[in-house]
Formats: structure tokens, C-alpha cells, sequence
């Protein structure tokens, strides 16, 4: 190309800020199919996500409060359980304490009645052995006065009927100065 062929085509030559008709029409039709694709495909894919975690969301607080409002219908089945076996627990408690005082006084009652029939029992057998050794007592001071009044008299008291009557005097007057060194 010679010197003036650069000349012409650089009179031909386009304006930069001008620019190209066909790259319009190209990037015209391009921004058309992109924005078909973006109307028809990727804006339902985002509206349906958008959609599906607004639901999700939804149902979650739906989800929440039905569990909210079975907690506390449970807590309050929970409380009103926890209140009845307060209760129970009081009233066997109390029947406790009620047997254990009945059982207790039944207890003292029976000691009671066994101090008192022991008492009793005792009571008869010191008698008992009173008047055992009262009667073994006659019988041997009965012996031995007789033998001691033989050998002061020097003479035997053999008649057994004699012999008692003095025995029996010798014990009745024994017991007048006794009663009579009591009451003084």
C-alpha cells in the first residue's frame, strides 16, 4: 500500500466515540437473550427459593409456637403433678405421724397395763412369801420357845396341844407390842 491509501483510509476512518452499528445490533441481541434467560429461567429459580424458605420460615414459627404452647400445656400438667404429689406426700406424711402417735400410745398403754400386772404379780408373791415365812416363823420360834421354855422349867412340854397354846399366846403378844410400838 503506498502513502496514499493510508491517507484515504485514514480519512474513511470511523469516529471512536461513535460507535459501531453491527456491535450494537450484536450486544443488543446478546442483552435480549440474557435477559430472556434471566425473566424465564433464574428469576423463577430465585422467586420459588424465596417462596420455599418464606414457607420454611413460616412453618418453622408455626412449628415453634405449637411447641411453645405444648411446653407450657405440659409444665402446667407438670406444675399441677408436682402439686398433687406435694399433697400426697403431706397427707401420708400426716397418717404417718397420726400412726406413729397411735402406736406410741398403744405402746405406753400396754407397758402400762404389764408395769401394773407385774406390779400386781409381785405384789401376790410378796404376800405369798409373807405369809409363807410368817407361818414357817411360828413353826420355828413355836419350836424353839417351846425347847427354851422346857429348859427354863426344867420340865418338858410334851403335849403338843399345851405347847401351841403358849407358842400362839407368846406370838399374839409379840404382835400387840409390835402394833402398839407402831402407832406410838
Amino acid at each position: 500500500m503506498n502513502s496514499t491509501d493510508f491517507i484515504l483510509a485514514a480519512e474513511e476512518s470511523v469516529n471512536p466515540l461513535l460507535p459501531n452499528p453491527w456491535e450494537i445490533l450484536a450486544t443488543g441481541v446478546g442483552f435480549a437473550v440474557l435477559l430472556f434467560i434471566v425473566i424465564k429461567v433464574i428469576a423463577p429459580k430465585f422467586e420459588q427459593a424465596y417462596e420455599d424458605r418464606v414457607t420454611a420460615i413460616e412453618g418453622g414459627l408455626e412449628k415453634a409456637e405449637a411447641a411453645q404452647k405444648e411446653a407450657e400445656e405440659t409444665l402446667a400438667q407438670y406444675r399441677a403433678q408436682l402439686l398433687e404429689a406435694r399433697t400426697e406426700a403431706n397427707r401420708i406424711r400426716e397418717e404417718a405421724r397420726s400412726e406413729g402417735a397411735q402406736i406410741l400410745e398403744d405402746l405406753k398403754t400396754k407397758a402400762t397395763d404389764e408395769a401394773t400386772r407385774i406390779s400386781e404379780q409381785a405384789q401376790r408373791q410378796i404376800q405369798a412369801e409373807r405369809v409363807a415365812a410368817q407361818s414357817s416363823l411360828r413353826n420355828d420360834v413355836g419350836t424353839l420357845a417351846t425347847e427354851l421354855a422346857s429348859k427354863i422349867v426344867d420340865e418338858a412340854l410334851k403335849d403338843d396341844a399345851r405347847a401351841q397354846h403358849v407358842v400362839d399366846q407368846f406370838l399374839n403378844d409379840l404382835e400387840t407390842q409390835q402394833s402398839a410400838g407402831a402407832s406410838n
